[in-house]
């Protein structure tokens, strides 16, 4: 019977070796590669963001964890469907017009990725219509801006404008994240989630796309 704790234990510790090691050997057992990764890997991410937004692990352990989590994905994709890679919703994520900071929000994109998303990072000084154009060109059902200045903030509403006066708004749910940034900002430019950081922002994007 396959040991998904022992998979998780093993992603949440960072011991990438053992973490591999053990992904090998249930490819070798036969074990279905989706279950590989939706009963062993994507629930052991979750628990890396839970501790994440709990305080128990910080972002270099966070960004180990991820990175190894990569590495196994990259060893089962060849046995996965794209149905097994892309169930858990099609996210477009940049940092908005202005700001050229990205280490936060490449962090959440790697979190969303192991949580079974598929993502497309835009990466920085986004204006608001390439935004718009992305979500019409990958059918996004997310976009989550980032803003690390105050100075940039008001171009989350410009951008969410945007997406509305291009009529995309009902097909996407708008998150914005950022040292700056706060519930109250994200509910007073009309976006559908804020996340203080990636655990959660992880968490909030499922639960948008459930």
């Amino acid at each position: 019977m396959a040991d998904y704790n022992a998979i998780q234990d093993a992603l949440v510790s960072c011991d990438k070796e053992r973490l591999i090691s053990l992904v090998k050997g249930e490819i070798e057992a036969n074990t279905p590669a989706p279950e590989i990764l939706n009963k062993g890997l994507i629930p052991g991410m979750d628990i890396v963001g839970e501790k994440m937004e709990n305080g128990d692990m910080f972002i270099p352990e966070v960004l180990m964890a991820a990175q190894s989590m990569g590495e196994c994905v990259e060893i089962l994709k060849p046995l996965l469907g794209e149905e097994d890679m892309a169930s858990g919703g099609n996210v477009i994520i940049g940092t908005v017009k202005g700001d050229l900071h990205d280490i936060g929000k490449n962090l959440v994109a790697m979190m969303m990725e192991s949580a079974g998303m598929t993502v497309h990072n835009l990466g920085v000084d986004i204006a608001p219509d390439q935004f718009v154009s992305q979500i019409k060109e990958k059918n996004a059902q997310v976009v989550c801006l980032s803003a690390l200045l105050t100075t940039t903030m008001p171009m989350m509403k410009q951008t969410v404008d945007a997406i509305v006066e291009a009529g995309v708004r009902d097909q996407v749910k708008i998150m914005v994240g950022g040292a700056p940034v706060t519930q109250a900002f994200s509910d007073e430019i009309g976006a559908d989630g804020f996340a203080p950081d990636a655990g959660s922002a992880s968490r909030l994007a499922k639960e948008l796309v459930s």
